[in-house]
């Protein structure tokens, strides 16, 4: 399989978080950011966008090998991050996947799995994974061609307006459970899933 980039999204604040990084917050020891780039590495090169400088997430990624964008107007929202990383693709990348850091439940082989449905689904510019019950959700996948306007997105909406133009072009894969989609945004979220998790 081509290895296509993947862009992690890192940058966010964690406003709903009362004060605590949940991207820093622990799981089996390793920070969840940690974690989210240790999978995503298992299926291609990761470029990781996150905020300026200072930031304890730096030091999350100590000794990974990915490479970091910081973002300066990281404030601005998730598609400062995409307009970031997207810069530091590779010229000759055919595809690239947008994966959000703060998803626990997504595993190597979801990531593989939406990797092979462009393989196997050719005819589409964007292939997405979503849940068991067919809800979109992470990663997604998408074709060198929407490059440009990925470059040109404003805001914190992602990359919705693109799913949106082109939806007629994409493709929807379900992965197990609620893996697509299951974040941990708040206290609760944290609560919650350590609650299911627990050995």
């Amino acid at each position: 399989m081509t290895e296509i980039p993947i862009i992690l999204l890192a940058a966010g604040q964690s406003s709903r978080m009362g004060g605590i990084d949940k991207l820093m917050q622990p799981i089996n020891g390793i920070p969840l950011l940690a974690r989210s780039a240790r999978t995503a590495s298992a299926v291609g090169p990761v470029i990781v966008a996150l905020p300026p400088e200072p930031n304890p997430r730096y030091g999350a990624l100590d000794d990974m090998d990915v490479q970091i964008v910081p973002v300066r107007d990281a404030a601005e929202g998730m598609n400062a991050s995409l307009r970031a990383a997207i810069q530091k693709l590779p010229p000759d990348a055919s595809a690239a996947m947008v994966l959000l850091a703060d998803l626990p439940d997504l595993t190597q082989a979801d990531l593989a799995t939406i990797l092979k449905a462009r393989l196997t689904h050719p005819d589409y510019l964007i292939w997405r994974g979503t849940t068991e019950d067919g809800k979109p959700g992470h990663p997604v996948v998408f074709d060198r061609s929407l490059f440009g306007q990925l470059s040109q997105l404003q805001g914190d909406d992602g990359a919705q307006e693109i799913v949106r133009k082109h939806k007629d072009f994409v493709h929807l894969h379900p992965l197990p459970g609620r893996n697509a989609l299951l974040d941990l945004d708040t206290p609760g979220d944290w609560k919650a899933w350590r609650k299911k998790h627990a050995p």
